[in-house]
């Protein structure tokens, strides 16, 4: 039988002042806040103050605690213990643009398996006001805790809908009238292309880029003009700067 120790280490968790921070803020459960020891200050003492206004269990550990619990190994003297994160549905994503009464705007990622790569995707797809992420269930990181503090607590408020299949899915968004975009080498500058309108657009691993069957799929490719010796862009960035082309094209064309 697991001791209570290896019980917490195996639930879900969110680790760091942001990640904890909007995690009170989204009004999601929370199962408990572990706060170590001596430090209620700053930011902590925010968290606190919210932790006890929404009736919040807390509890003060040493930092050893802290330090065998944490996942990213950078806990910043808290860790908040949480129900299993919900995935959304792709439609719930396409409802969610419906809703604000704008054209849809999706990011898929294919194979994507380092954490901080899927956090800082998440964070800047919450930040340029995409309205959802797509994921494949296999070969593919999922929601962890390194994601979450990864992401600065936009995994509370952006929607990551987790599919069997990706060529599939981009089949179904392409019959609801949404282009596809594959961000890969040997296409058109991503400036130069059409990115106004109801878009996904796919970003692959850094090692593989995106499957062929998927590009396949994809209505066009677009690639980031390199004028350094190193060929290519870690995946989180690539992406960011596509999906602000979708913001410049969107608001600023």
């Amino acid at each position: 039988m697991k001791n209570d120790k290896e019980k917490e280490i195996n639930k879900n968790q969110l680790e760091g002042r942001n990640a904890v921070l909007e995690l009170l803020r989204s009004g999601r459960d929370i199962e408990k806040i572990i706060i170590q020891k001596g430090n209620a200050e700053g930011t902590i003492r925010r968290i606190l103050a919210m932790a006890k206004e929404q009736g919040v269990v807390v509890q003060e550990v040493v930092k050893q605690k802290l330090d065998d619990m944490s996942q990213t190994k950078n806990h910043q003297g808290i860790i908040a213990l949480v129900p299993e994160h919900d995935y959304a549905e792709v439609s719930d994503i396409l409802k969610r643009a419906e809703e604000k009464g704008e054209k849809p705007f999706i990011v898929i990622l294919d194979n994507i398996t380092d954490p901080h790569n899927l956090g800082a995707v998440i964070r800047t797809a919450e930040c340029a006001g995409a309205h959802g992420v797509i994921i494949p269930k296999r070969r593919s990181v999922g929601l962890t805790a390194v994601v979450g503090k990864t992401s600065a607590g936009a995994i509370e408020y952006m929607p990551v809908a987790r599919v069997t299949n990706i060529s599939k899915t981009i089949d179904d968004l392409k019959k609801a009238g949404i282009w596809v975009a594959c961000a890969d080498m040997g296409g058109d500058d991503y400036f130069d292309a059409s990115l106004d309108g109801a878009i996904a657009i796919v970003i692959g691993s850094e090692g593989d880029g995106v499957s062929r069957l998927v590009k396949e799929k994809c209505d066009f490719v677009v690639s980031m003009p390199m004028y350094g010796k190193i060929s290519s862009l870690n995946a989180s960035v690539a992406a960011g700067l596509l999906m602000y082309e979708v913001v410049r094209q969107r608001h600023y064309k």
